[in-house]
């Protein structure tokens, strides 16, 4: 058995965000100064993994929720863009790198979460390729700066579960999300609409291409601020809106009705909505992001 420390790479920074740590910082900073701090300690967040010049501004208002005296441990559940993957997966790595400083991952968590048989192993190189969890990186440093020797990360890739799967890891990581010293950050942005994403859908009854798309955004974010499952994977079904991290928030989802059962009280409220671009026509494209967050009462 060798030793030797399994070290992640930072590997989209330079091109997804800088690479500079003193001028990442500064981004980060200034978008999060942007931001109000409503509803803290948020237990959970939702919040975009697209470049940063893109949805920056919009993840702030969820790690603004973020109370690094009270989190020790953060879970990070991302989808998997490029591997066919029917269940989630562990990173191999021990170490994730940022700019601004590493992040080590919980190996305890991460014994525990291995030993039920639930979980594939990815390989270094589909951890690396993947953005959906290294997007919250840099943030995860920078809202747990102030304690940043007194936590560790829990990264977890999210394939594409059934239904019957989401409520069976939502059930797993039900006992995660009940410890007030844990933060679950879900990974997701909202719509992909244009030719290229294969999602044209339009209510002309809401005026222009990029209103329909913010209205059939905000329907589903309202459904998941009711925190239901069923309504969500049902609004899913009805509309197949391209939210690419459906899967992840159907866990979180499942995870907070397995709480709700022994009577813990929740809620969630979405505090920013944009758009990479305004669609006007069929040539135009663009991606929808959101931020927001869950409390424990």
């Amino acid at each position: 058995m060798s030793n030797r420390v399994v070290c992640r790479e930072a590997s989209h920074a330079g091109s997804w965000y800088s690479a500079s740590g003193s001028q990442l910082n500064a981004q980060l900073e200034g978008w999060l100064s942007q931001a109000q701090s409503t509803i803290r300690p948020a237990r959970a967040i939702i919040a975009p993994h697209a470049g940063y010049t893109y949805c920056g501004a919009c993840a702030a208002h969820a790690y603004k929720q973020v109370d690094p005296s009270v989190t020790r441990r953060v879970f990070i559940l991302g989808p998997s863009h490029h591997v066919p993957l029917s269940r989630c997966a562990l990173s191999p790595a021990d170490v994730y790198r940022t700019p601004l400083y590493d992040l080590r991952i919980d190996q305890k968590v991460y014994a525990d979460l291995w030993k039920t048989g639930l979980f594939e192993r990815m390989s270094l190189q589909t951890d690396e390729d993947e953005h959906s969890i290294e997007m919250h990186l840099p943030y995860t440093a920078k809202a747990m700066e102030s304690h940043k020797d007194e936590f560790s990360i829990v990264p977890v890739l999210v394939g594409a579960l059934s239904e019957s799967k989401e409520q069976e890891y939502g059930r797993l990581l039900s006992k995660y999300l009940a410890d007030p010293t844990n933060l679950f950050i879900i990974s997701s942005d909202f719509c992909h609409w244009g030719q290229r994403f294969r999602y044209t859908y339009y209510d002309e009854s809401q005026g222009e291409i990029y209103r329909s798309i913010e209205h059939l955004d905000k329907m589903g974010m309202g459904i998941i601020e009711q925190l239901d499952p069923i309504s969500f994977t049902n609004y899913l079904k009805k509309y197949r809106n391209t939210i690419c991290g459906r899967h992840p928030i159907g866990v979180l989802l499942n995870a907070v009705a397995e709480l709700r059962k022994s009577g813990l009280e929740m809620n969630f409220s979405f505090l920013n909505y944009a758009q990479s671009s305004q669609c006007r026509n069929w040539q135009d494209s663009s991606v929808s992001y959101a931020a927001g967050a869950l409390i424990v009462h």
